[in-house]
């Protein structure tokens, strides 16, 4: 007669067994998908850096410094990404500042002001903006929003010219091409992406610190500043680069908007110009000949490698709780 115990204990060892390999399996296949992370990025920096090395080797101006680009010749390339960088972070810098004191605004509202009949409805609406095509935002910016924002350009170009963000720049304020008008649309842009996830971060807020707050007499406002703004600051952080990103990469609305400068620009709201992202699109008919096409995939890799700065650097501002 077999003896239960040791039929149990037999058992036992195999689900423990079973247990073990499935957890094997499960570890192998999460550090498997992590690596793949890693791996894809390490990937596209080789490539883009494989790609860019002969033409930057091949290039007759500074890469840094130089205000040109021109790679009509390719035999005589002269191409840098000083007014590509000056652009695309004034842009984008610019729409952060607008964005993101509204985007927190609207966040508090959603969560500690609006009653419930009007926070889903409104959450909606912001999510839904999110979801607008870029081109549909340049064709609005340029059309509907530039005619509006010209005479704002010219009362801060007349009375503030003498600070160097309002001074004349490199295009005509008529018409509303230029850095000023892109970055609102921008702003416009990555407002949905930060009001989200600061909305998401607001909500999480221990209901405990509310009450202690309400409990010593606090009011409303101070209830929201001393904990559910302390509380968020890293996630507001983490919300702002990843509207900041957005910004820096967005393409389509921003070719549409910009208008080109014959002249280098001087860190104005008021210049034209392109943004790396937007001189890489524009010159696809380019992409034929080894050496132009590996020009412009120099200044991919600079937006590459700046978006990791910045997500560095959000990390160094919240300390490195980001999450």
């Amino acid at each position: 007669m077999p003896d239960p115990d040791k039929a149990t204990k037999s058992t036992s060892a195999i689900r423990a067994g079973s247990g073990q390999l499935g957890d094997r399996i499960f570890k192998s296949l999460a550090v498997a998908a992590g690596s793949t992370i890693v791996i894809a990025i390490a990937l596209i920096a080789i490539f883009l850096l494989i790609r860019a090395i002969p033409s930057l080797g091949a290039n007759h101006a500074n890469f840094f410094t130089s205000t040109e680009f021109n790679t009509a010749d390719a035999d005589n390339l002269r191409f840098g990404i000083r007014d590509l960088f000056m652009v695309t972070v004034l842009s984008s810098v610019f729409a952060l500042a607008l964005a993101v004191p509204v985007a927190v605004g609207i966040a508090l509202f959603l969560t500690h002001y609006a009653p419930a009949r009007l926070s889903r409805p409104f959450s909606a609406l912001v999510d839904l903006l999110a979801a607008v095509p870029s081109i549909i935002f340049g064709l609005w910016g340029i059309f509907i929003l530039a005619p509006w924002l010209e005479p704002v350009a010219s009362f801060l170009n007349k009375y503030l010219g003498w600070l160097f963000l309002f001074e004349t720049g490199n295009v005509s304020l008529a018409g509303g091409g230029t850095i000023f008008t892109a970055g609102v649309v921008l702003a416009v842009m990555i407002l949905p992406i930060i009001t989200s996830v600061s909305r998401e971060v607001f909500r999480q807020t221990p209901i405990s610190r509310i009450e202690a707050a309400q409990a010593l007499g606090a009011t409303k406002w101070e209830t929201v500043r001393m904990t559910v703004l302390p509380y968020g600051r890293s996630g507001v952080i983490a919300a702002s680069m990843l509207g900041l990103g957005r910004a820096l990469g967005e393409t389509v609305a921003v070719l549409i908007i910009l208008r080109s400068a014959a002249q280098p620009g001087s860190w104005s709201l008021f210049d034209g110009g392109y943004t790396f992202a937007s001189k890489i699109a524009s010159a696809a008919a380019e992409f034929s000949a080894p050496l132009p096409t590996g020009a412009y995939i120099a200044a991919g890799f600079v937006l590459f490698a700046l978006t990791f700065v910045v997500n560095a650097a959000a990390r160094g501002i919240a300390g490195g709780k980001v999450n």
